[in-house]
């Protein structure tokens, strides 16, 4: 096997798409989600079987995005369910945890579940420019807050035309609020849903990270779009890692680049 092969063993991580609404509209959302998008929620009772099968299977890690996962009413059981069984993340943007809904999430807080949260700036004209007006003030209330609960925060950040000159500035602002670099990471933006512009993906070009939606099961989280899709069928997932395994040995022997890591 050749230096640049793709690796065929697990541990790989299980992305699993909540729903697909959202409190903002982000003008380079990979989802396509926003405020008047379909819900196309995955249920507590497949996320509970999906968990299940992925500790059955080796894998390491799930995450759960959207969509705003903090809209749905069951996603603190889902959590609750997950990071009992595995590492979790839950991907937000934060601008909803107060009140009732951060107290249910600090209520089944632990050392095995991180919040990740959305930040493109460190200052609102960054942020705010694909990210809505306001968005940037909320975000910061929002990830104090759930510090202040005692939570891992972990940040992402996609680099765009309006931050890519002020990366620093990011990176100042996260060691302010306490966040350690292992906790921050940047990524290009992906030409993929609403985005116009950014780094062109596909399966050849991305690691594999199994992800699952109420359509099925695709190769990345970057993507839901048909020529991502493994598998219309969500269960038995073990199904879907054979495919995604024969994909790679496909993309290994073609002499593909060497893919990339998004997350």
């Amino acid at each position: 096997m050749s230096d640049n092969a793709i690796p065929t063993e697990l541990p790989w991580k299980l992305w699993i798409y909540t729903n697909y609404d959202c409190n903002l509209r982000c003008s380079y959302c990979v989802a396509e989600s926003s405020p008047r998008a379909p819900r196309r929620a995955i249920g507590l009772d497949n996320v509970r079987r999906l968990v299940d099968e992925a500790v059955t299977l080796g894998f390491s890690d799930v995450l759960f995005t959207g969509g705003e996962p903090f809209i749905l009413g069951e996603i603190y059981e889902m959590l609750d369910y997950a990071s009992a069984r595995l590492h979790t993340t839950v991907l937000t943007n934060a601008m909803l945890l107060r009140g009732s809904r951060l107290d249910r999430l600090a209520a089944v807080a632990s050392d095995r579940l991180t919040v990740q949260v959305s930040l493109d700036g460190g200052r609102a004209e960054d942020h705010d420019a694909y990210r809505g007006a306001g968005s940037w003030a909320k975000t910061l209330e929002g990830i104090r807050a759930i510090q202040g609960r005692g939570m891992r925060v972990r940040l992402s950040t996609t680099e765009t035309p309006a931050n890519s000159a002020r990366l620093a500035e990011i990176c100042a602002l996260h060691h302010s609020l306490g966040i350690p670099e292992e906790d921050h990471f940047i990524r290009p933006m992906a030409r993929r849903g609403f985005a116009s512009e950014g780094v062109e993906v596909g399966m050849a070009s991305l690691s594999p990270e199994l992800t699952v939606n109420v359509d099925g099961v695709f190769w990345h989280p970057l993507s839901t779009d048909a020529d991502m899709q493994v598998s219309k069928a969500i269960f038995p997932l073990a199904a879907a890692c054979e495919r995604v395994r024969a994909q790679m040995e496909v993309i290994a022997r073609t002499g593909a680049a060497p893919p990339m890591t998004f997350t």
